[in-house]
């Protein structure tokens, strides 16, 4: 399991970001506050605050580097 930080500045991001994760077949999390939601799920989007950057949680050990690689462009890198 890993932890990283994304921000998702439009839409069109949240989509193609979703569309991404749906490629692998293991589970993301994306926490916001109290919140926890399913980050395969368009309208779970629906109920954060997406103008703040999120924490996903990704589920998998043995996909990480691809899976790290192909969402890239939505990490915030400290």
């Amino acid at each position: 399991m890993q932890l990283v930080r994304i921000k998702l500045n439009s839409i069109e991001d949240i989509k193609s970001f979703v569309y991404t994760l749906s490629l692998y077949d293991c589970d993301f999390d994306i926490i916001s506050g109290k919140y926890v939601i399913d980050a395969k799920s368009i309208m779970a989007y629906l109920c954060l605050n997406t103008d703040e950057p999120l924490t996903m949680r990704i589920h998998s050990d043995e996909k990480l580097d691809s899976i790290l690689e192909s969402i890239d462009s939505y990490l915030i890198k400290d």
